[in-house]
């Protein structure tokens, strides 16, 4: 039998780095641009999840393209009706609401639609 691709503790450790990599003063500016920490609570276990992602922005949309997706279970969250996200950006925590895809080819992407920012306008 194959070992997993990914294991736990792997895992923790990259995200860790990639965390403190996205929060450093001087590379976070850079990295922050195509990096950030989504927030979740996992629908089965009602625990809050935390993770960084790589992510697309056009206005008040990101779209997260999730790599090796059957290796990874965080996207399922947000399988159907799609369910609340946190997405901190620009060193601030953006709520809004996201819903995960598969295409024919068995890509995934989770698509965010942010909710306004108190006293802007829809």
């Amino acid at each position: 039998m194959r070992a997993p691709l990914f294991t736990s503790k792997a895992v923790r450790c990259v995200n860790a780095g990639v965390e403190a990599l996205a929060r450093a003063p001087r590379v976070g500016r850079v990295v922050g641009r195509s990096i950030a920490m989504i927030s979740y609570v996992g629908r089965r276990s009602g625990r809050t999840f935390r993770t960084p992602v790589a992510y697309r922005r056009s206005g008040d949309e990101l779209v997260i393209g999730v790599q090796f997706p059957d290796a990874k279970n965080w996207w399922r969250n947000f399988l159907g009706e799609g369910g609340p996200i946190t997405v901190e950006l620009d060193g601030a925590d953006r709520t809004g609401h996201a819903v995960a895809t598969r295409d024919g080819r068995g890509r995934v992407a989770v698509r965010v639609r942010l909710d306004p920012l108190p006293g802007k306008p829809d």
